[in-house]
């Protein structure tokens, strides 16, 4: 890369260190670079530390980075977690306007910076995180106009003198550096910003707007509430209801009531509203009623650690709810991913009549990255459903017909002449309880006759040197970890490949059989503790993994700890 420089600003809950990570990241889109730039927060308002770290680079990058170029140390606690990982030569910008957390170390690659002050002195203490920004641009060595621009983008159309008092307060912070030299300074290209710049958040709502999803339902539990947040901003544009129910029990069964009476329906949660949402998960499964839930995974069990990132869920969702029933589980690895994940998980819904879990996580869903990638929603929408036009007699209709398929037609209730019958309890073809042994057979094995044509429907993983004789074997949101930690892996001339899945259940058993078939050995990488792929690759197919890289301290996935473990590993297998 020409270009591939990380920089970290942190500081105490409360700082505004993520409004200095948005308008770095807004400048670096509006000057055509790419970015990614990764949030760590802790579970509280005000104290604690969080950090926002930003990787700018002239190619599209998809990993946080291990190591800083430049840090903004908005208190002393920045200064003493994140020195260590400097690089040398690299810059610390660091507050200086006094009291007992902002004492300056004694450090060559220190620069102080008055940036509360400065901010005073352009109209307010509000602003010192322009301030910052504008810092940070000087050093990179950004053109001032950049920065001006998105601060007329935000604050034009809410005041002229606010806008003046930042755009003070930005000059005043690119002042403030301007003698300091800075080794990875660079050029800025001149060019248009490349795509849209976006959350994982934002990508699965836009998602659901483009497969025309009608109804949203949920309860706020971080790292899920921002896909709700941002359908919430277009309702005065599109036929949408976003609903904020009293709990997560009374959200999933509005998207169950809202999907049963017609419209496609969806709610987002986290491990622990998931746990609630389970028995009605389980009333969609035997109801057959098309949902679709997006479970942002963070550590547990019970409240764990709410802002972290975790991969834990896995098995959990897979077998959620009791007994058995038909469902798809997908996990998107990126942003175009994402977005056309919600489309096609609708899509699948619908088709099957089954429940479509979609496995995100904090990591994926706080990150901001840039998009290049063109994104439209379907032309035409499928509904399956069945009218009373395309029935021989709309009052002999079923609506638990047993069909060769184990689809049965999916009629709306109260639209026709069609009487619509359903219960939560087993029951017979027309939707009335039912406990003969006859019924209970009858419909399972229906239920069950759907998984035939549903495997049909899954993409088998992705390979990145999948000739290698190491393959790294991960899924979801570590995807980019992967291939970079394989391209520093192939330049060093280690033979190591990677195989990555987006798609879990219905398990691609012979897709996973011919990805990793020609390797000598693999090894799973996940963010869990007992590497639950692993375990479904080794139940599915009877190929153990030769080792396992597991990390469950809610932090994500590092390139470098991926590198090294590899390395170390192969050092010991010799």
């Amino acid at each position: 890369m020409g270009i591939d420089v990380t920089v970290t600003i942190g500081g105490a809950a409360g700082q505004g260190i993520q409004t200095v990570g948005e308008l770095l990241a807004s400048v670096c889109h509006k000057g055509g670079l790419f970015i990614l730039a990764t949030n760590d927060f802790e579970s509280r308002i005000r104290g604690g530390h969080s950090f926002m770290q930003l990787r700018i680079s002239d190619e599209p990058v998809a990993a946080p980075s291990d190591r800083n170029h430049l840090l903004v140390a908005l208190n002393r606690e920045t200064f003493d977690i994140h020195a260590d990982a400097m690089l040398e030569g690299g810059r610390i910008l660091m507050a200086s306007d006094g009291g007992p957390d902002t004492e300056n170390p004694l450090a060559d690659n220190v620069v102080n910076v008055g940036f509360t002050r400065l901010a005073k002195d352009a109209g307010g203490k509000i602003m010192a995180n322009t301030v910052a920004a504008g810092a940070v641009l000087g050093m990179l060595g950004a053109p001032s106009g950049l920065l001006y621009k998105v601060l007329q983008e935000r604050f034009a159309a809410k005041s002229a003198g606010l806008l003046e008092n930042n755009q003070k307060a930005g000059r005043m912070g690119r002042d403030a550096v301007a003698d300091t030299a800075f080794e990875w300074r660079f050029d800025w290209p001149e060019r248009s910003p490349r795509g849209r710049l976006l959350s994982g958040a934002q990508a699965l709502a836009l998602g659901a707007l483009a497969a025309d999803c009608r109804v949203a339902a949920f309860y706020p539990m971080s790292p899920a509430t921002g896909i709700m947040i941002h359908l919430i901003a277009f309702m005065d544009r599109f036929p949408l209801v976003v609903e904020q129910a009293e709990g997560e029990i009374g959200a999933i069964n509005m998207v169950v009531g809202a999907s049963f009476a017609g419209v496609r329906a969806m709610t987002a949660t986290s491990g622990g509203g998931f746990s609630l949402m389970t028995e009605g998960i389980g009333l969609a499964g035997i109801t057959e009623t098309p949902v679709v839930a997006i479970n942002a995974q963070r550590p547990g069990p019970a409240t764990g650690l709410p802002t972290r990132t975790a991969q834990g869920d896995l098995n959990f969702v897979i077998h959620a709810a009791q007994d058995e029933f038909p469902r798809f589980v997908l996990a998107p690895r990126n942003l175009d991913e994402a977005f056309a994940s919600v489309i096609r998980a609708f899509h699948l819904a619908e088709k099957y009549q089954v429940p479509v879990i979609i496995l995100v996580d904090q990591y994926f869903t706080d990150s901001l990255a840039i998009t290049a990638q063109e994104w439209t929603a379907p032309e035409t929408i499928e509904r399956f459903l069945t009218p009373d036009s395309e029935m021989a007699d709309p009052s002999a209709y079923k609506r638990f017909a047993i069909t060769e398929s184990g689809v049965s037609p999916r009629a709306v209730p109260c639209a026709g002449k069609a009487r619509v019958m359903v219960t939560a309890n087993e029951h017979n073809e027309e939707g009335h309880l039912s406990e003969t042994i006859a019924d209970r057979n009858g419909q399972v094995n229906k239920r069950n006759l759907k998984l035939v044509k549903m495997a049909g429907e899954i993409n088998g993983p992705e390979t990145y040197y999948g000739d290698s004789r190491l393959l790294l074997v991960g899924w979801g949101s570590t995807d980019g970890v992967l291939r970079e930690a394989v391209e520093r892996l192939q330049r060093e001339n280690y033979d190591v490949g990677a195989v990555t899945f987006c798609d879990i259940w219905p398990f691609p058993t012979n897709q996973a059989k011919s990805s990793l078939s020609g390797c000598e050995q693999f090894l799973t990488v996940e963010l869990n503790g007992s590497s639950q792929l692993g375990g479904l690759i080794r139940q599915h197919t009877g190929m153990p993994a030769h080792e396992t890289i597991v990390q469950y301290d809610g932090r994500p996935l590092l390139t470098g700890r991926v590198v090294e473990q590899v390395k170390q590993y192969l050092e010991v297998a010799r």
